[in-house]
C-alpha cells in the first residue's frame, strides 16, 4: 500500500512538473527561464525525498520564485538560488539529478538527515560550488578514480558520517581550493591517498574512524597551511613521518587509535602553534623526551595507552598553557615532579595504571586541579599530611579524586569536606584505617563515593544523608560495624548501595524502600537481623538485592523479590520464601488441649460447644495418626531411594561426580577410577566444597559435534552447563588439554558463553560453563509457538552481538569453526552469546576431515575452502559462518531446506531474490512489514558479502561491527511486537 501511495504521489509531482513546464513554455512573462530552471530543480528534488515533518511544504511549484521557500536562499542580485541548507529536516530518501538545475549553487548543506543512495560526483561540478556538506546521513558507495576530477571551486567538503567505502580517490589534488576536508566515520580503506599533499591551501584534514591502513608516507610539509590534522581511529602503522614538523600552523594534532610505533620525533617541536596533541591507543616507547617541556602553547597532552616507561622529565614544569595531562596505562615509575607545581592552568591529570611511587605530592591540591587521577600506581604515605601540609589549597575546583588501588595509609582527612564541589571520591583498594569521618555529608555536589577495601572500622556516620547528591555509596570490605543508617533516605537518587562485607548488625532500614531510584544494593556478609521491610516490594527499579550470608528472619517481601535469585538470600537459616526453598508457616488455630483431670470436659482454645469441640478433638487425633502414618511411609520410600542411588552411584562408570571448591585446583586421589583434577577459574566463594553436580540424562539441554551438554544447579542454587567431552581420542594430552582450556577460560566478552572451569581425567574430560537461560537461536528461530517470534530491534540486536563477539575472537586470534544457530545462546535480556568457540583448539591437530565432520556438522554454514586443502583455513571461515547466521535471523529461514523434490540453499536463495529486485520477499513472513527496508536491506546485503566464495572478498568481523553501527537507524528505539 505505501509503495503505490509513493508511486501515485510521484505520478501526480511528474504530470504537474510536465504541465509546469507546459505553462513556462506557452506564456510570455518578465521571469527569466535560467529561474526557471530553479524552480523546476527543487521540485524534481523534492519529489524523491520522503518529507515526514513536512518541512518542504512551502515549495509550490506554481512559485514564480523559490527565494522565499524554506531552506532556500538566494542572491539578491541575480534573484538565483545560491544556497540550500535542509540541515536536520529529518528527510530520508534519495538525492536527484534535479539539483543540476541549480546552475548558481554556492552552499548545499543537507546535514543531520537520513538520505540515502548513490552520491553522483556531478554535484561536485557544478560550476558555482563553494560548500558542500553531506555528513550524518546514509549515503553510500565506492568513489571512482576520478570522482573529484572536475571539483571546481569548492572550499568545502564534509561527507562524514555516512557508509562511503572503497579508497579515497587520488584525484583530490584537483581539489586545489580547498580549504576544509572531512571524510570521518565512513569506511574507507586502503591507504592514505598521494593526492592530497598538493592542496597547499588545505586547513583542515579529518580522516578519522575509517579503516585506513598503511604508513604515513613522507610529503606532510606540502600541507604547510594545515590547522587541524586528525587521522585517529584507522589502522595506520609505523612511525610519525619527521616532516610533520613542516606543518608548522597545526593547532590541533589527533594520530590516537592507530598502530603507530618508535619514539615520539622531535620535529614536534617546530609546532609552535599546537594546543592539542593526542598520540593516546598507540605503541610508542621509550620515555617522555625531555624536550617535551619546549613546546610551551600546548594544552592538552595525551600519550596514554602507549609503552612509555621511566620518569617523568620535570620539563614538563614548562608547560605553564598546559591544561590536560593525560599519562594512562604506561609503564612510567618514579615519583611526579615538584616542577609540575608551576603548570599553573593545569585542570586534569591522569597518571592511572603506571607504577608511579612516593608520597601524594602536595602540589595537586595547590594548582586548583578539577581531575585528579591516580589510580593503580604505588603511592604511599599518607592522604591527611598532603592535604593538611599543603599551604594555599585550593578547595573550590576539585571536582573529581581518585586515588584507588595504591598503598595508601593513614585515616581519611576531615578536611576533604572542604573540597564543596567534589563530585566523585574513591580511595578504594587502599589501606586506610580509622572512620569514615562525619564531614562527608557536608558534600552536596558528591555523586560517587567508593572507600572500598580498606580497613574502616567504626560505624557509618548519619551525618552522610547530608550528602544529598550519591547515587553510588560503595563500603565493601572494611570493618565497619554498628547500624545502616536511617538518614540514608535523604539521599535520594542513590542507585547503587554496597555495604557487604563489614559487621554491620540491627535491621535492614524502613529507610531503604523510601530510595526510589534503587537499582543494585549488597548488604551481604555481615550480622544483620530481622525482618525486611514490607515495602521494599514497592522500588521499582531493583535489578540486584544481595542479602545473602546474614542472620535475617522472616518472609522475603513480594514485588522483585519473587524472582530474586536463590544465591542473594542465602545463608540466612531463618529467612523464608521462594527464593529460599523454604516455605513460610502458616497462622493456625489454637490447638484442642485434653483435660487429664476430667473424665468429660474438653478445654479448647474457643468458644465451641462442648458436643461441637469432642467431635472436632476425634477428627484431630485421627488426623494426626495419618498424618504421623504417612511420614513413616514416606521416610522409608526415601530411605530406599538413597540407597538405590548409592547402589547405582558405585557400580556406574559413566556419571561423573564433581566436588566444586574454592581453590583453583581440587585434585582427588588418583586410585579411584573416576577422581580427576577439577578447576574452577574464578575462585568465588560460592563454589563451596562438598557441592555435588551429577551429569543426569534429565538435564540433558543437547547434543553437538563435541559432545552433550547438562544443566546442573549447585548447592548455593547457581545454575552452570556442563559439556561431556566425546572425542577423548582426539583430545590433546593433560598438559596441552589444560594449557588450551585455560587460555579459553580468560576470555571474556558480554557476548560469549563464559567458561569457568574444567574437569580432568584420561576416560572424561569436562567443561564447565555460565548457564545461559533463554536457549539457543535455533529454538526461538525455528521452535518457537506462533506468534512468539522475535522481533526486527531482537533480531537486529542478535545480529550485532553475535559480531561484536566475534570480533573479539578474532583479536585474540581465536577462530571458532563451529558457528551454527545451534551455538549461539539468548539470554535473559535477549544478548546473544556465542558458545562452543575455540574447541578445535583441543584436537591435535586442525585436520580438515574431523573439522567438517566433528565440529561443521551442521550443513550450510560450512565454508566452502573447507572442500580444499590447498586454501589457508583462517578467521574468514567464521565470517562465512556469520553471514548465513545472519541471513538465517532475517529470513527466519534453515540454511538448507529440504523440500519435497528440492533442496533449497538459503544464500543461493536470497542472492537470486536480490538480482531480480524481490529481496523483501525473503524477509521472515512473520515480522509482518514491522521492520524498517532501509536496515534489512543492508543486512541481507552484509550477508551476502560475508558468504562470498572467495574469502578475501569477505569483510572481517572488526569490519563488519562497524557496518552494522553504520547501518542503525532511527527505527533503532522503535519496539515492535
Amino acid at each position: 500500500m505505501r509503495k503505490s501511495l509513493n508511486l501515485n504521489t510521484n505520478l501526480a509531482l511528474f504530470c504537474s512538473v510536465i504541465t509546469f513546464i507546459t505553462l513556462l513554455k506557452s506564456c510570455r512573462s518578465s521571469v527569466s527561464t535560467s529561474l526557471n530552471d530553479d524552480v523546476l530543480g527543487l521540485i524534481v528534488f523534492k519529489a524523491d525525498i520522503i518529507d515526514p515533518n513536512e518541512n518542504l511544504s512551502s515549495w509550490n511549484e506554481d512559485d514564480d520564485n523559490p527565494c522565499n521557500w524554506k531552506g532556500v536562499l538566494c542572491n539578491p542580485r541575480s534573484n538565483r538560488v545560491s544556497e540550500l541548507n535542509l540541515d536536520n529536516f529529518a528527510l530520508s530518501g534519495k538525492i536527484s539529478r534535479g539539483l543540476l538545475q541549480l546552475q548558481s549553487l554556492r552552499k548545499l548543506v543537507l546535514s543531520r538527515n537520513n538520505i540515502s543512495g548513490i552520491f553522483s560526483p556531478s554535484l561536485i561540478r557544478l560550476p558555482n560550488l563553494r560548500t558542500l556538506d553531506l555528513s550524518e546521513n546514509s549515503f553510500s558507495g565506492v568513489f571512482s578514480p576520478d570522482f573529484f576530477q572536475q571539483c571546481g571551486p569548492l572550499r568545502t567538503v564534509n561527507l562524514a558520517h555516512n557508509n562511503f567505502s572503497g579508497p579515497i580517490p587520488d584525484s583530490l589534488s584537483s581539489c586545489v581550493a580547498l580549504s576544509v576536508l572531512n571524510l570521518s566515520k565512513n569506511m574507507f580503506s586502503g591507504g592514505l591517498p598521494s593526492g592530497i599533499y598538493g592542496l597547499h591551501g588545505l586547513r583542515t584534514l579529518d580522516l578519522s574512524n575509517n579503516m585506513l591502513s598503511g604508513v604515513i608516507p613522507k610529503g606532510l610539509d606540502g600541507l604547510y597551511n594545515l590547522r587541524a590534522l586528525d587521522l585517529s581511529r584507522n589502522r595506520l602503522s609505523g612511525s610519525v613521518p619527521n616532516d610533520i614538523g613542516e606543518c608548522s600552523l597545526l593547532k590541533s594534532l589527533d594520530f590516537s587509535g592507530n598502530l603507530l610505533s618508535g619514539d615520539l620525533p622531535v620535529s614536534l617541536l617546530n609546532l609552535s602553534f599546537v594546543g592539542n596533541v593526542n598520540l593516546r591507543g598507540n605503541s610508542f616507547s621509550g620515555s617522555v623526551p625531555k624536550w617535551i617541556g619546549r613546546m610551551r602553547g600546548i594544552e592538552t597532552l595525551d600519550l596514554s595507552d602507549n609503552n612509555f616507561i621511566g620518569i617523568l622529565p620535570v620539563s614538563i614544569g614548562n608547560l605553564r598553557s598546559l591544561k590536560v595531562l593525560n599519562l594512562t596505562l604506561n609503564g612510567l615509575s618514579g615519583t611526579l615532579p615538584e616542577s609540575m607545581a608551576e603548570c599553573s592552568n593545569l585542570r586534569v591529570i591522569d597518571f592511572r595504571q603506571n607504577t608511579l611511587t612516593g608520597e601524594l605530592p602536595q602540589w595537586i591540591f595547590k594548582v586548583g586541579l578539577q581531575e585528579i587521577l591516580l589510580s593503580e600506581n604505588k603511592f604511599s604515605g599518607k592522604i591527611d599530611s598532603s592535604v593538611s601540609l599543603a599551604e594555599d589549597v585550593v578547595y573550590n575546583s576539585l571536582q573529581v579524586l581518585d586515588l584507588s588501588d595504591n598503598v595508601l595509609a593513614g585515616g581519611i582527612p576531615t578536611l576533604l569536606s572542604k573540597f564543596s564541589n567534589l563530585e566523585l571520591l574513591s580511595l578504594s583498594k587502599n589501606s586506610l584505617t580509622g572512620t569514615i569521618p562525619k564531614t562527608v555529608g557536608e558534600l552536596k555536589a558528591l555523586t560517587v563515593l567508593d572507600l572500598s577495601e580498606n580497613k574502616l572500622s567504626g560505624s557509618i556516620p548519619s551525618e552522610i544523608g547530608g550528602a544529598t547528591s550519591l547515587r553510588e555509596m560503595i563500603l565493601e570490605k572494611n570493618l565497619i560495624s554498628g547500624n545502616i543508617p536511617t538518614s540514608l533516605e535523604h539521599c535520594s537518587s542513590l542507585s547503587l548501595l554496597d555495604l557487604s562485607h563489614n559487621s554491620l548488625k540491627g535491621p535492614i532500614p524502613l529507610a531503604l524502600s523510601k530510595l526510589d531510584e534503587l537499582q543494585v544494593v549488597d548488604l551481604s556478609f555481615n550480622d544483620l537481623s530481622g525482618s525486611l521491610p514490607k515495602q521494599l516490594a514497592n522500588l521499582q527499579r531493583l535489578l540486584s538485592f544481595n542479602i545473602s550470608h546474614n542472620n535475617l528472619q522472616g518472609e522475603l517481601p513480594g514485588g522483585f523479590f519473587n524472582t530474586i535469585s536463590p544465591t542473594s538470600v542465602s545463608g540466612n537459616p531463618a529467612l523464608c520464601g521462594s527464593a529460599t526453598k523454604r516455605s513460610c508457616a502458616t497462622v493456625l488455630p489454637k490447638p484442642i488441649v485434653l483435660n487429664p483431670n476430667s473424665s468429660g470436659e474438653i478445654v479448647t482454645g474457643s468458644s465451641l460447644p462442648p458436643q461441637l469441640a469432642r467431635k472436632r478433638n476425634i477428627l484431630s487425633i485421627s488426623a494426626l495418626i495419618a498424618i504421623g502414618a504417612a511420614a513413616i511411609i514416606v521416610i522409608g520410600v526415601i530411605a530406599i531411594t538413597v540407597l538405590n542411588l548409592r547402589v547405582k552411584a558405585s557400580t556406574s562408570n559413566s556419571t561423573a561426580a564433581l566436588a566444586l571448591s574454592n581453590g583453583d585446583d581440587y585434585s582427588r586421589s588418583s586410585n579411584d577410577a573416576n577422581s580427576g583434577k577439577l578447576v574452577i577459574f574464578s575462585g568465588e566463594s560460592e563454589f563451596s566444597a562438598g557441592t555435588h553436580a551429577l551429569l543426569n540424562k534429565d538435564c540433558e539441554l543437547g547434543r553437538g559435534g563435541f559432545g552433550a551438554v547438562y544443566r546442573t544447579v549447585l548447592q548455593n542454587g547457581r545454575p552452570v552447563a556442563i559439556k561431556k567431552l566425546t572425542v577423548s581420542s582426539l583430545v590433546k594430552s593433560q598438559e596441552d588439554f589444560e594449557r588450551e582450556v585455560k587460555k579459553l577460560g580468560k576470555i571474556r566478552h558480554p557476548n560469549l558463553v563464559s567458561l569457568e572451569g574444567y574437569y580432568w581425567t584420561t576416560s572424561l574430560q569436562l567443561l564447565i560453563y555460565e548457564f545461559v537461560s533463554g536457549g539457543s537461536l535455533y529454538k526461538h528461530l525455528h521452535e518457537g509457538p506462533g506468534g512468539n517470534f522475535l522481533s526486527w530491534n531482537e533480531r537486529f540486536n542478535i545480529i550485532l552481538g553475535m559480531a561484536k563477539g566475534l570480533s573479539h575472537l578474532h583479536q585474540l586470534n581465536v577462530i571458532h569453526y563451529n558457528l551454527k544457530s545451534s551455538n549461539i545462546l539468548i539470554g535473559e535480556s535477549g544478548e546473544p552469546k556465542v558458545g562452543d568457540f575455540g574447541l578445535a583448539r583441543l584436537l591435535p591437530m586442525l585436520d580438515r576431515y574431523i573439522l567438517s565432520s566433528k565440529i561443521q556438522s551442521a550443513l550450510g554454514y560450512m565454508a566452502p575452502e573447507f572442500a580444499c586443502r590447498t586454501v589457508k583455513i583462517t578467521e574468514k571461515c567464521d565470517v562465512y559462518g556469520f553471514g548465513v547466521l545472519a541471513l538465517e535471523v532475517v529470513t527466519g529461514k534453515r540454511p538448507v531446506e529440504y523440500m519435497d523434490d528440492d533442496v533449497v540453499v538459503l544464500c543461493d536463495m536470497v542472492r537470486g531474490a536480490l538480482e531480480e529486485g524481490k529481496v523483501e520477499e525473503c524477509i521472515d513472513e512473520r515480522l509482518q512489514g514491522k521492520f524498517p527496508a532501509d536496515e534489512a536491506i543492508p543486512v541481507i546485503k552484509l550477508g551476502l558479502i560475508c558468504t562470498s566464495q572467495v574469502p578475501s572478498n569477505r569483510p572481517d568481523m572488526r569490519e563488519v561491527v562497524n557496518i552494522l553501527e553504520l547501518i542503525r537507524c532511527p527505527s533503532e528505539g522503535q519496539e515492535e511486537s
